[in-house]
């Protein structure tokens, strides 16, 4: 294997998130004390997840929130779902979904926002999802009392593994069909 790739390899496999281009770029030319072109990266890159693609692996490269990271293949899903389930401490509940849901759909956004969209209170959802790194801080509204507006973080992309937001469902996919009563006379 290539000197270049096994290093980039390493650099994938020991990122705690999806490690970008421009951040591999950064690391490679301070290790090597010289550029390296970004076109050597990317076909490195390349060969990995073709490499990574076969059936001797039960992980593989993928690209998601802008970078690369290792990820356990839709095979094993039973397994890993087995592990998840037994870790479903750290799991959402549904008030935070709800509520995640709602900032990446509306965001920026505040919380009294989402309040009157759910109907509920819903400090302690606002505040696991800024535990767990999945929503930040924007800013603070215009508004009367300047209160703080709420979006999804990069690590949101990352936890449901999309590139952009543009890749969330569009609400009318979600909308369900009316159910009827009767015969349908046409």
């Amino acid at each position: 294997m290539d000197f270049l790739q096994r290093h980039i390899e390493a650099l994938i496999f020991c990122s705690p998130q999806a490690i970008k281009t421009e951040e591999l770029k950064t690391c490679l030319s301070e290790m090597f004390d010289s550029e390296v072109p970004e076109d050597d990266i990317t076909n490195a890159i390349n060969i990995l997840i073709e490499k990574y693609q076969t059936d001797q692996y039960s992980f593989e490269i993928i690209k998601a929130s802008g970078g690369y990271q290792f990820m356990t293949k839709p095979a094993f899903q039973a397994s890993i779902g087995i592990l998840l389930k037994q870790k479903s401490k750290k799991r959402l509940s549904n008030s935070a979904l709800e509520t995640l849901s709602i900032i990446a759909y509306k965001q920026p956004i505040t919380k009294g926002q989402i309040e009157q969209i759910r109907g509920v209170n819903c400090d302690y959802a606002v505040k696991k999802l800024l535990e767990k790194e999945l929503i930040d801080i924007k800013g603070k509204s215009d508004g009367v009392g300047k209160p703080i507006l709420y979006g999804t973080s990069e690590k949101f992309l990352e936890y449901f593994g999309i590139n952009h937001l543009d890749e969330l469902p569009l609400p009318k996919d979600f909308t369900e069909e009316e159910n009827e009563i009767g015969e349908n006379n046409e």
